[in-house]
Formats: structure tokens, C-alpha cells, sequence
């Protein structure tokens, strides 16, 4: 399994809820407490996307944002409209605080505002899909992207956009399962994409996937992590001298490989914790440490907290 898909299934990144936004001008929405990763793709219309306070930035049809932002974002026909509507909690609130009750059933599934299949002449047609990651693994992830990345529209997506919106607007059976899978791939997509682009800063570790030796090492590493590595095991799996293995690594990765895999090994072990039903000793070999002892002492280096103290914070 290689990296970015392992990364994505530890950080629970599927069963997302999806959406489509059908709206005549003037419109606007803002999110106040989104989930982690929000992934919204304009269809056709007029449309902005603002990450928190920072400045607006228009999407054409086809293009997807891909959202981070901690202090939520909003999302409007023209970025000199005024925001509408609050989401928080759930719940519609006017921008002065007031609830906004829902009146009906949606007209279409999974879908709000025109409620039709293509909207009334000029309408904004979005979609929406959400993922609430939570954890270690899910914040490694996350630090591929600023709070707000656009992905310009593109062959590879652009089908696959029109595909996921007849999906949400329909109602069968498997449905949901449906919606999942149709966005975990929109959403790999854009994310390579966006990784390629010139203003993107991805980690070294992105960087490093594309180098053969080093990409097969990480994928070992991220696969096998409690196997006993060493330098020039690892080295042998991938077909270099131990000193050639190790300089390149450091210099492509950032750091040296056993300082990743234990890196690698805490963000496991803090997931593991996190959920709370093994114990330590269960946790530490599950990540290689045969000694929990040892675990804790290089738990509590990178953590700040043994195992069981940082447990019990959260």
C-alpha cells in the first residue's frame, strides 16, 4: 500500500457526507465550525470561496477547493456578497444570530436551496463533501494543505464531478457507499494535483514518494512498522549500499529513516491511545516495542506525556 493511500484509510477518510448546493444569485454561506477537510467543486454559476478572513477566490466550473481552515470559510455567488446564512452546529442561523427553522423535506436528495436538478437560469450549482478526520495520522495528512488549495478544473475530475452530483441528487440502495468512494477519488486526485502546482509547499516526504528507492523504503516503513528495522535492512529492500541508502533518505526525507519510522511509530501509537481500547503494553508492540518501558520513554520524548498520561488528557 503506498503512502498517501495509507495515510488517507488510518485517518478514516471515507464514509463523508456529500452535498449539492443549487442557488440563484444573490447567495451566500458561511461555515463557521466545519469539519477538518472540506472538498467543494463548483458546477456551473458563479461562485467565491474565502478560508476564514483571508481574501476571496472565485471558482469557475470544474474547480475544486480543497479546505483546511480551522476558522471555517464561506462560500458566495460574487465576493461582494454578503454572507446569508451561518452553518454552526449543524444549524442555520441569520448573520445576527437568530435560528433559521427548516421548513420542508428537500426537494431533491441531498440537496439545498433551488432544490431542482439544474437550477433556475444563472444559478450557482456546487457540491460539498466532508471529512471529520480527527487524530495524529489525520494531521499528517492535513499538512499537505494551506487552509484553502484550489485545483483548476481538469479532465480527470471534471467527469468525475458530474458522475458524484447525479450520484447525490439520486436515492438507491448502496447510495452512501456510492457518494464515499466517488469522492475519496476526487479527492486523491486533487490532491496530487494540487501537490504538483507552483505554489504548493507539500512535506519532504510527499517530495520524497517519487523517487524510487526512497518511495518503496516509505511505503515499507508505513506498512511494516513494527518490524525490527535497520538502516541496512532497509537499504537491501530497496537495492542500495547502506551508506548511499542513508544520505539519500536524509537529504530527500529531511531525516534519517529510523528517526521517521519512530516518528512514524509515535503518530500510530497516539491514534492507538487515542481510542482507548488496548493497553499500553498492546500499543507499544503494535508499533515494534517489545519492552514497554522503552515505549513510554520514547513516547513521552516525542509527546511530552507517557502513554498513559497523555491518554488520560484526552
Amino acid at each position: 500500500m503506498d503512502v498517501l493511500t495509507d495515510l488517507l484509510n488510518r485517518a478514516r477518510a471515507r464514509n463523508a457526507l456529500v452535498r449539492r448546493l443549487v442557488q440563484p444569485p444573490p447567495w451566500g454561506i458561511t461555515y463557521a465550525d466545519a469539519p477538518p477537510l472540506t472538498v467543494a467543486a463548483a458546477l456551473g454559476g458563479r461562485a467565491a470561496i474565502r478560508a476564514g478572513d483571508g481574501p476571496p477566490t472565485a471558482l469557475a466550473a470544474g474547480d475544486i477547493a480543497l479546505v483546511t481552515a480551522p476558522g471555517g470559510y464561506t462560500i458566495t455567488d460574487d465576493p461582494a456578497t454578503a454572507p446569508q446564512y451561518v452553518i454552526r452546529g449543524g444549524r442555520k442561523f441569520l448573520p445576527g444570530g437568530a435560528p433559521v427553522e427548516w421548513t420542508g423535506p428537500e426537494p431533491v436528495p441531498r440537496t439545498y436551496g433551488a432544490g431542482t436538478a439544474g437550477g433556475p437560469a444563472g444559478a450557482t450549482v456546487m457540491l460539498r463533501g466532508v471529512y471529520d478526520l480527527r487524530g495524529d495520522v489525520a494531521a499528517r495528512l492535513l499538512g499537505l494543505l494551506p487552509p484553502l488549495a484550489v485545483v483548476p478544473a481538469g479532465p480527470r475530475t471534471r467527469a468525475l464531478l458530474g458522475l458524484l452530483s447525479a450520484e447525490a441528487a439520486s436515492d438507491e440502495p448502496g447510495q452512501d457507499a456510492v457518494l464515499a468512494r466517488l469522492l475519496d477519488l476526487i479527492l486523491v486526485i486533487a490532491l496530487r494535483a494540487w501537490c504538483t502546482r507552483p505554489e504548493a509547499a507539500p512535506p519532504a516526504w510527499y517530495r520524497a514518494l517519487s523517487d524510487p528507492a526512497i518511495g518503496e523504503a516509505l511505503r515499507l516503513l508505513h506498512e511494516h512498522p513494527a518490524r525490527r528495522w535497520t538502516v541496512a535492512a532497509l537499504a537491501g529492500e530497496v537495492g542500495l549500499s547502506r551508506a548511499a541508502f542513508a544520505q539519500r533518505f536524509t537529504g530527500l526525507v529531511g531525516r534519517p529513516p529510523l528517526g521517521y519510522l519512530t516518528d512514524w511509530r509515535m503518530t500510530l501509537a497516539a491514534d492507538l491511545l487515542r481510542d482507548g481500547r488496548e493497553t499500553v503494553a498492546e500499543v507499544a508492540r503494535r508499533v515494534g516495542y517489545q519492552d514497554a518501558f522503552a515505549f513510554s520513554v520514547a513516547f513521552k520524548r516525542a509527546r511530552g506525556a507517557t502513554p498513559s498520561a497523555w491518554r488520560a488528557a484526552r
